[in-house]
């Protein structure tokens, strides 16, 4: 147990000094692992033991069949931004909602949420709703802070609302359905959006001038404006009903597997995108580009987190706090709040996939063991990962935000997220305490027999 934690510190360092996570992780679980083999990281024995495990564990994940869903929901997403459909998505957001005091940021959140639906990344989210939402709010006079905090925390909810690639990786990683950690992240999503309405309204009351109304749009615009999201609608029920096994009927008789339901989302994605004209043979080109890169870095991210998560396996840590919970006999829902508490420290330094990659395969088991669902906690993960997304230094959606807008310092966007932050916080107690609330919909899937 002392090495793995002597080995969970040199990462932190490592990370701290700017090291890419990667190598951090994949250095310190390579060295680790020779130690733990030879009883010295020069052994020769430990050394060759722990190349051998390296290239297997690069070779296993090049392989899997199952790592595949991710570049495709990789794909599906960037084919969405293609297609426009976020400005939709905003267009009949904001005619319900805009000529509220607030409306246009509250709308924005709501896009952000229906984008997340049709994404399944955060900074993705971010950024596109960023040059969508943020010329309206500045053209009716809204705040700055409230206008890129919105956006920001808005577009947290990308890793939540199924289709989720964290929540794929989640599920891989500790071989939970899939299916069924998208049907969980549904309500939960849903209050996410909820509770940023309410922060949204709690910054107009404090200050009337930082978000303005806008116009009110009449009902016949409201109709039209709905009408024209029926892309976003059909790519939802494509890939979440698939899973859900809304085509189990004859003569069809089709329940997707994850990987097969970002298939068809990618491709139903794509035909939108080529029926609308926003592809070309160059930006399609880019689309496949990009999808190489951001696979590529997800996965040696994830390759590095598994060569450091079988050193802390072989060196005992997950059974060592096991035995420690048990000797001492912590309250299971104390364990839990420590857990979280973790979360959110290691959420001020780290980006949302390498805490999560560093940190399941640690605590996955200490939890299990104490008797929580998998799914319920693969939840409460992503959620402190959202937290992690808008909380000061690291705040990636902050950065991604300050690089798209540009005259908005990072200060200001960090002011703004606080209401949202705090509703973050909120949430995370709900789901915590009233487990139901994520469990509800994998159940009766369950139930149903899928």
């Amino acid at each position: 147990m002392t090495a793995a934690l002597i080995g969970f510190a040199i990462v932190l360092i490592l990370v701290l000094v700017r090291l890419p996570i990667v190598f951090a992780m994949g250095l310190v679980g390579t060295l680790g692992f020779a130690y733990e083999r030879g009883g010295s990281i020069f052994d020769e024995r430990g050394l060759k033991a722990a190349m051998s495990m390296v290239g297997r564990q690069i070779t296993d994940t090049a392989q899997d069949y199952g790592l595949s869903v991710v570049p495709l929901f990789i794909l599906m997403g960037l084919f969405v931004n293609k297609g426009g459909m976020a400005r939709e998505l905003y267009a009949v957001s904001n005619a319900f909602l805009g000529h509220m005091r607030g409306g246009i940021a509250m709308a924005t959140v709501a896009a952000c949420g229906g984008f997340s639906a049709i994404c399944g990344s955060s900074l993705a989210t971010a950024a596109t709703m960023s040059k969508v939402a943020m010329p309206q709010m500045r053209r009716y006079g809204y705040s700055d802070e409230l206008s890129t905090a919105s956006i920001a925390a808005g577009g947290t909810l990308g890793i939540l609302i199924p289709p989720s690639v964290i929540l794929v990786i989640y599920g891989l990683l500790t071989e939970t359905s899939i299916g069924k950690l998208f049907m969980a992240g549904i309500i939960p999503g849903i209050l996410g959006i909820l509770f940023y309405l309410f922060a949204v309204r709690w910054t107009v009351w404090r200050n009337p001038e930082a978000g303005p109304a806008g116009e009110r749009a009449t009902w016949s615009e409201r109709i039209r404006a709905l009408g024209s999201v029926w892309a976003v609608l059909l790519l939802f029920f494509l890939v979440i009903g698939g899973l859900y096994g809304a085509f189990d009927f004859e003569p069809l008789n089709l329940t997707f597997s994850p990987t097969e339901a970002a298939g068809m989302g990618a491709a139903g994605a794509f035909l939108i995108a080529l029926f609308r004209g926003g592809l070309t043979v160059g930006s399609t080109f880019e689309v496949l580009k990009e999808t190489c890169f951001t696979a590529s870095a997800l996965f040696a991210v994830l390759i590095g987190a598994q060569i450091f998560s079988n050193f802390i396996n072989l060196a005992g840590l997950p059974e060592a706090l096991i035995a420690m919970v048990t000797a001492y006999d912590v309250a299971p829902f104390v364990v839990i709040l420590m857990i979280l508490g973790i979360y959110i420290i290691l959420g001020c330094v780290f980006e949302s996939l390498s805490m999560l990659l560093l940190t399941v395969p640690i605590f996955f088991p200490l939890v299990t063991s104490l008797g929580y669902d998998p799914i319920w906690f693969g939840i409460v993960v992503v959620v402190v990962t959202e937290i992690s997304l808008i909380t000061p230094p690291v705040g990636l959606n902050v950065f991604i935000l300050k690089g798209v807008v540009g005259d908005v310092s990072t200060g200001t966007i960090f002011r703004g997220v606080t209401p949202f932050w705090v509703a973050d916080i909120f949430r995370l107690a709900l789901i915590v305490l009233v487990p139901i609330v994520v469990l509800y919909l994998p159940e009766q899937m369950g139930a149903l027999g899928h």
